[in-house]
């Protein structure tokens, strides 16, 4: 299979969809990969460790979707990419398509095979695609917050952790899943006071067993997000429903009650934030005041350390990138229900069901077009739930 590896063009992200040891794998598996011409430059790696690895540097953009049978990528295509995808192209990336209705659409014109990151599943019914990238942004999401809860910042001049006689800082987090448990373990090891709100009594018992009891749970209600914002000076959302539009869990009248100066990180606005005022952000115009509360919605927060997330995104994706093109899509995701669940769209049809149902269009099921498969363990998913 031809592979293409083109340079990243949103707003300041410096990741790129495999390292060089990625080629070099699948070079040695008898591939052939095309590379944008400084592709990897923002991860620290030079066109030259791409062609010592055995792949093919390309001058342009449009020749890598051109030539390239799958294309890998980190973040989901932008608009002037949509001219570049085309028919039965085979597309392997972190797509979030339920608030975005114009890539969904772009996708279906296009009739691509887009395999999305973030609803692949493994045979515990986690997420192992996401979770990588989640990890980086839930411990992201504190120094973050931490940044701008300075005065110079905008936010209100609190210190996290505090000092000896001065409170820490009050941080919530909303969902208790991967973005939030590394969130509360950069939040604890600052000093800060930390509450996790999650609806699911058996997962905070967890947090409160890995955490000894440093942390605050809080099972959700819509009177207990309230209450525990009110008093909050960082909120993290780290709401996760998989392939699903984030729920609006703090609502605009709530933020009347936060405190002037306090700070919204909200992880989850890639499903269209957790925070009823939250909207998309880029790195280089990341922040905005509602309320007087400071909102920070950057939708590629890991694009910020390229370096780091790039190695631990590949770590994870290659061997989906080698079984797809080792097998082709069809056979690929034949007996695989895992990988068959981050089928969004295929031949013009919109086959995951929570796109479908957040942007209220017609849902096909996959097996439906191309029959049903001996799935090797269960397409289940975990989510971080936290209900009003």
């Amino acid at each position: 299979m031809i592979v293409g590896l083109p340079k990243e063009i949103k707003d300041n992200e410096y990741r790129v969809g495999l390292v060089p040891a990625g080629v070099r794998a699948l070079t040695d598996a008898g591939h052939k990969t095309v590379v944008e011409r400084g592709a990897g430059e923002g991860s620290g790696f030079p066109d030259e460790l791409y062609e010592r690895a055995g792949g093919q540097l390309l001058d342009s953009a449009d020749d890598v979707w051109a030539q390239a049978e799958m294309i890998v990528k980190v973040k989901e295509p932008i608009k002037p990419e949509y001219n570049r995808m085309r028919e039965g192209q085979l597309l392997f990336t972190y797509l979030h398509l339920a608030p975005d209705r114009e890539l969904t659409a772009a996708l279906l014109e296009r009739k691509v095979s887009g395999v999305a990151y973030e609803t692949i599943t493994d045979r515990r019914g986690t997420l192992p695609l996401l979770t990588p990238m989640s990890e980086v942004a839930g411990r992201m999401a504190v120094q973050v917050g931490a940044q701008y809860l300075e005065r110079m910042g905008g936010g209100r001049g609190v210190l996290l952790g505090g000092v000896p006689g001065v409170p820490a800082a009050r941080v919530v987090i909303l969902g208790g899943g991967v973005v939030g448990t590394n969130a509360a373990k950069i939040a604890v090891g600052m000093g800060a006071q930390v509450t996790i709100v999650d609806s699911n009594l058996d997962r905070l018992r967890e947090l409160d067993d890995i955490f000894l009891s440093s942390i605050t749970t809080l099972a959700s209600s819509h009177y207990a997000i309230h209450e525990a914002v009110s008093h909050a000076d960082l909120i993290i959302g780290a709401v996760l429903i998989p392939g699903a539009a984030a729920p609006k869990l703090v609502t605009r009248s709530m933020l009347k009650d936060v405190p002037n100066g306090a700070v919204i990180v909200d992880v989850s606005v890639d499903q269209g934030g957790c925070i009823e005022t939250t909207h998309a952000t880029t790195h280089s115009d990341p922040t905005y005041y509602v309320e007087g509360v400071l909102h920070y919605g950057v939708a590629n927060m890991p694009g910020a350390v390229p370096r780091t997330s790039t190695f631990a995104l590949t770590n994870a994706t290659l061997p989906y990138v080698l079984k797809l093109a080792r097998k082709g899509f069809l056979d690929a995701i034949t007996g695989d229900d895992g990988l068959k669940a981050g089928v969004n769209t295929y031949a013009g049809k919109l086959t995951y069901e929570a796109v479908a149902t957040a942007q209220e269009l017609d849902y096909t099921p996959l097996s439906s077009m191309i029959g049903s498969t001996t799935g090797t363990f269960p397409a289940t998913t975990t989510a971080s739930g936290v209900s009003l």
